[in-house]
């Protein structure tokens, strides 16, 4: 009987969170599919790193909707080949038209193996996406890791500092040729809020003097920022767009290496559920930046919620942008 009622609070309480919660995340889905038709990216062809869960994933599959040909960049080609077939069969079940060249049906889905861990692979990935794509119209920068024990990637570097902004680094720089070809083309970086909470700190960038997980992922998403902003002065011109993004907090695997007390986690569920973004609404930024009419010829800004947002001074630091795409040109061997 009690079990029973404690059921009975919880799930009033789950339920009135879930509606308080979707005054908050319910306007940037709808501003976004009120605009988005069929078809919109037809023609197009839009590579988004770590598209086989989560925020990834959700672009994915509305880009897929919108009728662009999506190259999905995941480091494992079995769980990513395992989430295309999945999508697939989703735009099946809502009454989309299967993948192919029919301008009002759904576009078509590649996946490629990239591990932004190793530079060999990026540089790999990028060599086949040279010889094998004629064409990229949109990058979506999107895979990340969080928050994870201290390790190091393939080349030596801090994992979050490795993945998040140097293996990104590398991989839009290689491309940048084929997007200007492609112009008009748009570069799209996510990061997060936490940015605020990092600092770039040029003696010990690999974190071998300290390591604190959570300060090292704000660096590396203030990195992005700080990327986004020099790569926006030096595409000027060109008809490349870049913008940066941050999708609020979402309901993802990104946190798997946190620790939650087994007690805590019942109630830590329940205000994720009622208050945290599912993938879909966490991702809507992403994809109005890589297909909204109202942002072209947008570059090197901040975006929350389809929505341009202030940066602290330390994000829009142009000397601080400039040395860190230096060192970041030399850490990635792109300058020896």
């Amino acid at each position: 009987m009690a079990v029973a009622a404690v059921a009975a609070v919880l799930a009033a309480l789950g339920g009135a969170l879930w509606l308080a919660a979707r005054r908050f995340v319910g306007p940037s889905v709808q501003r976004l599919h009120g605009g988005a038709v069929s078809g919109l990216m037809h023609g197009k062809t839009v590579l988004i790193t770590g598209a086989n869960s989560g925020l990834g994933r959700a672009t994915a599959a509305e880009l897929l909707r919108l009728g662009a040909r999506v190259i999905m960049g995941c480091r494992d080609r079995a769980r990513a080949e395992e989430a295309a077939g999945q999508l697939r069969r989703e735009l099946l079940q809502a009454g989309d038209p299967g993948p192919g060249p029919d301008a009002g049906g759904a576009g078509e889905l590649i996946v490629k193996e990239l591990d932004l861990a190793s530079l060999r692979s990026v540089r790999a990935f990028c060599q086949e996406m040279l010889q094998e794509e004629p064409r990229l119209d949109v990058l979506i920068n999107n895979a990340g890791i969080f928050q994870c024990p201290y390790m190091k990637t393939e080349d030596g570097f801090e994992m979050q500092f490795g993945v998040n902004h140097l293996g990104h680094f590398l991989l839009t720089n290689l491309l940048l040729g084929l997007l200007k070809s492609s112009a008009p083309s748009r570069i799209v970086v996510v990061s997060s809020k936490l940015y605020k909470y990092g600092d770039i700190n040029f003696e010990d960038l690999n974190s071998e003097q300290s390591y604190n997980k959570s300060f090292c992922y704000s660096r590396s998403k203030l990195a992005n920022i700080l990327f986004t902003r020099e790569l926006a002065r030096r595409l000027e011109g060109t008809n490349v767009t870049v913008n940066v993004l941050h999708p609020g907090i979402v309901r993802t695997n990104l946190g798997r290496h946190i620790h939650i007390p087994l007690l805590v986690k019942p109630l830590f569920n329940l205000v994720s559920w009622a208050f945290f973004k599912t993938p879909a609404e966490g991702a809507q930024t992403s994809i109005y930046l890589a297909s909204s009419p109202e942002v072209e010829g947008v570059s090197g800004k901040y975006f929350g919620d389809c929505k341009e947002e202030e940066l602290l001074p330390k994000a829009m630091d142009e000397s601080v942008a400039r040395k860190l795409w230096d060192i970041s040109e030399v850490m990635v061997g792109i300058l020896k």
